[in-house]
């Protein structure tokens, strides 16, 4: 099965950098809690790759951005805030499709306002940016580490002033459970256009050492801290309960992995993940399972596939473009043929199984 045709593409999600300013506990861009790794040292497996204006303009050319309904950049290991010229691809992809809807996900913590308020004139009506704030001024630092509260709140003030239209991201955990509803009033009251309570699906799948918490090493005071999920059923996601229920029907959850129906979220949609080295993949699940903190790359069924296909070169649309990339036998059949097979990569049975979806009910 075809997974796309270059003249369908309608969703790009762009990551534009690897690098981050924050070091998240469960972000794949760090290594804590990881056995034998240093705890809260940087994924040694990233090259801190970015895209520059330039590349943007040719991996992403004009008749192509025009055929797009949506680009947004929203980083596996990196934050768009961080990138030189962000603000600069913007600018470009605004004046090629004035009805592109432009997103951006970030924690808001880097950058002056007057950028920020620039950034809300280039996005206008058909943009919007989602600010990761995962509690108030007291607690979103605690997930959020190297993120100063008063910079990425002032950010975020600057540009809904400026007619910026802002969402607001709320990871739910035991510590900042309590602040919930103060945060979705203060949301209301500033002017976010949404603010949307996130239950987190990473304790079912982290690296922890209970199946609801996670010990890290905090990067800036080195002490042992410690991450759970809430303590209140009502934000805590409904995926875990189904676990039980599926190692029950298939006798464990590697059989389940091995044998669920899988229904391709991204295809669906026509959407495409180009990262900052600039290789194309069908989604950000898949790129981000290439360079996990603990494992070699090269050594599980996502580089399988990829190395079945002509290799990490063959995925690179600096040399290939998205269109010689899309005839890839990886997109034309490759990878829809394993998801029929027992030895599919892991990430599509987690993500796009159909009897267990941890993405969706996190805002459920």
């Amino acid at each position: 099965m075809t997974l796309y045709r270059y003249e369908d593409i309608k969703v790009v999600h762009l990551e534009i950098t690897e690098k981050c300013q924050a070091a998240c506990p469960m972000c794949n861009r760090n290594c804590s809690g990881i056995p034998g790794m240093i705890d809260g040292a940087i994924n040694p497996n990233l090259g801190l790759h970015e895209l520059t204006l330039a590349n943007v303009q040719q991996l992403l050319p004009p008749e192509f951005v025009k055929q797009l309904d949506r680009l947004f950049m929203c980083g596996n290991f990196g934050d768009p805030i961080i990138a030189t010229d962000t603000l600069e691809v913007f600018k470009y992809l605004r004046d090629q499709n004035k009805d592109l809807s432009l997103g951006m996900h970030t924690n808001g913590g880097a950058k002056k306002p007057e950028w920020w308020r620039e950034l809300a004139k280039v996005l206008g009506n058909n943009g919007q940016v989602t600010f990761g704030f995962d509690g108030l001024k007291d607690t979103n630092h605690l997930y959020r580490q190297g993120v100063n509260w008063n910079i990425a709140w002032n950010n975020a003030m600057a540009f809904i002033e400026a007619g910026g239209k802002a969402r607001w991201a709320y990871l739910i955990f035991a510590h900042n459970e309590h602040q919930v509803e103060e945060a979705e009033a203060l949301a209301k009251e500033t002017g976010f256009d949404k603010f949307m309570p996130k239950k987190t699906s990473r304790f079912r799948n982290s690296r922890r050492n209970k199946s609801n918490s996670l010990i890290f090493t905090d990067r800036k005071s080195k002490r042992d801290e410690i991450l759970q999920e809430p303590t209140q059923v009502k934000y805590q996601n409904i995926s875990s309960a189904k676990i039980p229920v599926l190692q029950e029907k298939y006798g464990s959850m590697n059989n389940y992995h091995s044998n669920v129906e899988i229904k391709c979220k991204v295809s669906k949609e026509k959407s495409i993940y180009l990262s900052a080295e600039g290789l194309l993949l069908p989604c950000c699940w898949i790129g981000t399972s290439m360079y996990k903190p603990n494992e070699k790359p090269g050594k599980n069924q996502i580089w399988d596939l990829i190395t079945e296909s002509g290799g990490k070169t063959a995925f690179d649309t600096k040399v290939h473009g998205i269109k010689e990339v899309l005839n890839n036998a990886y997109f034309t059949h490759k990878l829809s043929e394993s998801w029929k097979t027992p030895n599919r990569p892991v990430i599509c049975s987690r993500t796009c199984g159909i009897e267990l979806d941890a993405v969706t009910s996190q805002f459920s």
